[in-house]
């Protein structure tokens, strides 16, 4: 049986590079974000997280749907799929690691490497639409 992973990410982008952040003690990138929690909608969760994780306020009104990425969940045995249904909002505040993550890093096509498999697919969709280098 086929177990899927559902998560929640902010996608933002400025000057061809992509917001990620990378969590303690590991060395693999992905985009912000995280689960929802009970009784949370999508923009109620990723708010939440997002203010958890880097410290700023989401826009909610400017919280829009951009795509949905399934890949293979790092670190999971085989099948084991992550769904990560992204979003673009503009925020407040200044960002900051918190919680869990370590660093925060503007990265670009050429730093796919250091991404999860779901990363990967993400970064490769940005390229191919030229949003960043």
């Amino acid at each position: 049986m086929l177990k899927e992973i559902d998560k929640l990410a902010w996608l933002y982008v400025k000057d061809k590079q992509v917001l990620m952040a990378r969590s303690k003690g590991n060395n693999i990138y992905y985009l912000p974000g995280g689960k929802r929690e009970v009784g949370e909608s999508d923009k109620e969760a990723l708010v939440r997280e997002i203010h958890e994780e880097l410290s700023v306020e989401l826009t909610p009104d400017s919280i829009e749907y951009f795509n949905t990425f399934k890949a293979q969940a790092d670190g999971k045995a085989e099948g084991v799929i992550v769904k990560m249904t992204c979003y673009q909002a503009e925020y407040k505040g200044k960002i900051v690691a918190a919680s869990e993550i370590e660093e925060v890093s503007w990265v670009n096509y050429k730093d796919k490497h250091k991404g999860s498999a779901a990363t990967k697919l993400i970064l490769e969709h940005l390229k191919e639409n030229d949003w960043i280098d």
